[in-house]
């Protein structure tokens, strides 16, 4: 192995490692509700909403929202899987199960618990790997004395119960429940290396969301 292919290897993996601590870091910095390190996770002209951009909007957005609805959250990171598009961006899924105390309607509190991930884009900014963007996808949110069994499971108190989009962007899940059994068709070849996620996607864009609250 010559001297600069050892050189891409090790750059390679400080990228991998400087990517995956983003989420932890994200999680405690949510729950400890320290705002500035929070939005200096992410790329310095971060899109907020269709009309701001900029760490301050952000700051100033997640300010508004973790206020009203919650006492305090609990994020807890699960699988990472990270992918390259180029030298300095790359992209990725990581699993997230939450946890928040909040105000219900009349007064008395719920402990609502959470199952997500998030579909990440990340950008390398003079050196230094940030969120370029955090799409969250919902499975189900729901008080933790009443399992979310049946449809239209993010169930946050005070609001109509409506369905999550945990499964949307990946055409798979549809696919195995709209079949009686096995196709019987050959299997497929594994993902190119770096083409996991890509594939899986098989193309599929990714589903509208409407954030709501920490997510």
């Amino acid at each position: 192995m010559t001297d600069a292919a050892l050189l891409r290897r090790i750059e390679r993996l400080e990228a991998l490692d400087a990517i995956r601590q983003l989420p932890a870091k994200y999680a405690l910095a949510l729950d400890m509700r320290d705002m500035d390190a929070m939005v200096s996770l992410f790329e310095p002209e971060v899109r907020v909403g269709k009309g701001a951009s900029g760490r301050q909007a952000l700051r100033a957005y997640m300010d508004r929202t973790l206020r009203a609805p919650f006492t305090g959250t609990s994020h807890h990171i699960g699988g990472h899987i990270i992918e390259f598009d180029a030298e300095d961006r790359a992209h990725g899924i990581v699993y997230s199960k939450n946890e928040h105390e909040t105000p219900a309607a009349g007064g008395a509190d719920e402990w609502v618990i959470m199952q997500m991930m998030y579909a990440d884009d990340y950008v390398r900014v003079e050196g230094r790997w940030f969120f370029a963007r955090r799409l969250p996808l919902y499975w189900y949110a729901t008080d933790l004395n009443k399992p979310p069994v049946g449809p239209a499971k993010m169930r946050w108190p005070g609001t109509e119960w409506v369905e999550g989009n945990f499964h949307k962007l990946f055409p798979s899940f549809a696919e195995f429940w709209a079949r009686e059994g096995d196709s019987g068709a050959p299997v497929a070849e594994p993902a190119p290396l770096d083409r996991f996620l890509e594939t899986m996607r098989r193309g599929q864009a990714a589903p509208k969301v409407q954030v709501r609250a920490t997510e």
